[in-house]
């Protein structure tokens, strides 16, 4: 089923609109905004306040592409010992590691060929409510 929204090409800026600018140009269909690769794409929720220092809260919903491969400072999903994880991930002369982006949380996750955790993908776009 395609469900289209209505879609407001004027930007929305931090001054006062102009009145000719209130109308709908068109519809937009979030699948063709949101994921580009259907058969690689997920969503999941988050559960957890690890991630609150990189924009992500508990509840918030995200887009994931399992066929992208992630780039430094990627927030991902991982799956560490059979659990799925939200965590950036991060390239270091040291080697590849997933960190929660959090100043208060220390932790240090090791990505290598003795350990239980891999890359199931990157998250591409996230849904967060605001009301």
């Amino acid at each position: 089923m395609k469900l289209t929204i209505p879609f407001y090409l004027h930007k929305a800026g931090a001054g006062f609109p102009s009145p000719a600018t209130d109308y709908i140009e068109e519809d937009v269909d979030l699948n063709v905004h949101l994921i580009k690769n259907v058969p690689a794409t997920f969503i999941i929720r988050v559960q957890g306040k690890s991630m609150t220092d990189v924009g992500i809260y508990d509840g918030d919903l995200l887009v994931i592409d399992r066929s992208l491969k992630p780039k430094n400072f990627s927030t991902v999903v991982a799956n560490v010992h059979d659990e799925l994880v939200v965590k950036s991930f991060v390239r270091s002369k040291d080697g590849q590691f997933l960190t929660s982006g959090s100043k208060n949380i220390e932790d240090k996750i090791i990505i290598g060929d003795e350990s239980e955790v891999f890359i199931w993908g990157v998250v591409t776009y996230v849904i967060h409510s605001t009301y």
